[in-house]
Parts: structure tokens; C-alpha cells; sequence
């Protein structure tokens, strides 16, 4: 059973028919956001707005989403939501929501012309709550796939998983992911494939076969992305929450080989109470939790689907 740190609501939009979903992430008032992006070919949605010293640092919603580039308007029907609540960074007499968010592509695993759309995104909303993650083929993992060196028909299922840490002294570190890799998933403590082409060896990785294989009939579809949210109660300023989302990008190195590729979206959003920077050792821990539960993140969402 894993959750996500008091406050936090998450929520599911599933479309198990047609292979496609998105997730929502609502944080608590007063929750700022970092964002570093990794992937060679991501697909984003606000994620200019946090870059520290910028005018906003407070986030209302992370979205992530099946269905390539059209399903980031899922992320409208989340702003359309939370405005009509009254959430938003207030200009005047004017509540703007502030909604990031990012995407994966299944279009070729279910039915291409699928995707979220806005009433997807106010049904996740509708749909979250706080207590127990639902993980697995749910949600932006719906159609996601794992390991597609070899074409999508060759490829792992992915999902979304998530994890969470406690941290020495007080303070927890919370991870979701959702899994739609170019590479293969690797188990985070023993390097060994767990999800990736189907029909091989266990002992094949598409990170080695890339190194000493021809390859030349290979389709290395490129549509891949694993996208990840760290959210932890310890409150930072954005400057230093920056290093932890960049810290959580270890994660995904640890459990997806390779990660970060051209073909991949990658990207990290970290997620913390508006504060002062903590004590460095505190920072550290934060960091280096944030790295774990991603990898642990990534490695549950292939053993729930």
C-alpha cells in the first residue's frame, strides 16, 4: 500500500477499451514545483513556468497523460475544474490555475485515434482522492509499453507505479511513474530485465544489443517515455527543490537501461511545501530518497501490470 505525503490527491481516468488514460496529481495549497526534463523528444505542458526566480513557483495540478501531443488537453479539464473551485494563482480579481503537465505516446497500442481530452481530465479530478495509489494499467499507463527496441508487437506492458520513503528524523518522499520506456526496466538492486522485447533471452538488453548487435531490421519505434512525480512533506525553496527533481532522474537511470535517449520523453516534476532550503544533509536525504523511490516507482509499475 503506498500514498503520497497528507494532502495529496490522486486520481485515474482509465480507458481500458481503447487503451489510453490520464493522471492527475493535486497537491495541497501552499506546494511549489521544480521540473527537469531529460528525455530527447518530451512533450510538455508548463513546465517554463518553474524555473526558479520566475513570478510563480506554486503548482495546483501535474497531469500526466496518454495520447501523445492531443492529450495534453487533458490538462484543460483540469484547469476548468480547479477554476470553477476557486484554485488559482490570483491576478486581481482573477484565480489562474496553475496545471503542468506532461505526455506519453500510445497511439500505436490501442486505437490511434484514442486520447484524454479535457472530460478526461475533470474525470480524473472527479476521481481523486487520497489513501492507497491505484498502480498497474490504470490511468496515463493504460497503454503504455516497455522495451520496444523491437517494434510496440515485441513490448512489455508498462503502467503506473509508485513508492514511497521515510526519511531519518521525520519527513517522507513519495514517487508515482508512469512507464512507457524505449529500454527495458531492470530491477534497481540487481540489474536484472524484468520487463522488455518479448522473446528473448533473459539475459538480452536492448542498452547491450544497441552496443553489439546489427540491428539493421530493427522498427526502434520511437514513441517512449517514462514520466515521473516526486512529492515529499519537507518544505524547500524552488532553487534547491530544482536539484531534487534532477537527483530523481537517477532513479530512472537505475531501473530503465537505456534511459534518457532520444526516442524518450523523460521527465521529472518534484513537489514540496514553500519554505526555506533545508539543512544540507536534509537536502541529501531528500535527494537521494527521491532517486530510490522513482526507481522503485518504475520497477512496481511492471509488476503491477
Amino acid at each position: 500500500m503506498v500514498t503520497f505525503p497528507p494532502g495529496y490527491r490522486i486520481g485515474h481516468w482509465t480507458d481500458s477499451a481503447r487503451l489510453t488514460g490520464c493522471t492527475v496529481i493535486l497537491p495541497p495549497p501552499g506546494t511549489i514545483a521544480a521540473v527537469d526534463v531529460r528525455g530527447g523528444a518530451p512533450g510538455t505542458r508548463e513546465t517554463g513556468v518553474f524555473t526558479p526566480g520566475n513570478l510563480v513557483s506554486e503548482i495546483h495540478a501535474v497531469v500526466f497523460s496518454g495520447g501523445s501531443a492531443f492529450g495534453l488537453a487533458a490538462g484543460d479539464g483540469v484547469m476548468s475544474w480547479l477554476a470553477r473551485r476557486g484554485v488559482g494563482f490570483a491576478i486581481g480579481k482573477t484565480r489562474v490555475p496553475i496545471v503542468a503537465g506532461a505526455i506519453l505516446f500510445d497511439l500505436g497500442v490501442g486505437e490511434s485515434g484514442a486520447h484524454p481530452n479535457a472530460a478526461s481530465g475533470e474525470a480524473a479530478c472527479e476521481a481523486a482522492g487520497e489513501g492507497t495509489i491505484a498502480t498497474g494499467a490504470v490511468g496515463a499507463g493504460t497503454g503504455a509499453t516497455i522495451g520496444k527496441l523491437l517494434g510496440v508487437a515485441k513490448a512489455s506492458r508498462g503502467g503506473v507505479g509508485a513508492a514511497s520513503l521515510e526519511l531519518p528524523g521525520g519527513g517522507r518522499v513519495a514517487a508515482l511513474a508512469a512507464v512507457n520506456a524505449f529500454g527495458d526496466v531492470v530491477d534497481p538492486q540487481s540489474g536484472r530485465r524484468i520487463a522488455g522485447a518479448i522473446g528473448q533471452g533473459e539475459d538480452w538488453l536492448e542498452a547491450r544489443a544497441l552496443l553489439e548487435e546489427g540491428l539493421e531490421a530493427s522498427p526502434h519505434a520511437g514513441a517512449n517515455t517514462t514520466l515521473v512525480c516526486v512529492a515529499t512533506d519537507v518544505p524547500f525553496e524552488q532553487g534547491s527543490l530544482k536539484r531534487v527533481a534532477i537527483e530523481a532522474h537517477d532513479g530512472i537511470a537505475r531501473a530503465v537501461r537505456p534511459a534518457h535517449t532520444v526516442l524518450d520523453g523523460d521527465v521529472v516534476f518534484a513537489l514540496a511545501p514553500a519554505g526555506p532550503a533545508p539543512p544540507i544533509l536534509t537536502r541529501l536525504r531528500v535527494g537521494a530518497a527521491a532517486a530510490e523511490a522513482a526507481a522503485r516507482a518504475i520497477a512496481g509499475a511492471v509488476a503491477r501490470a
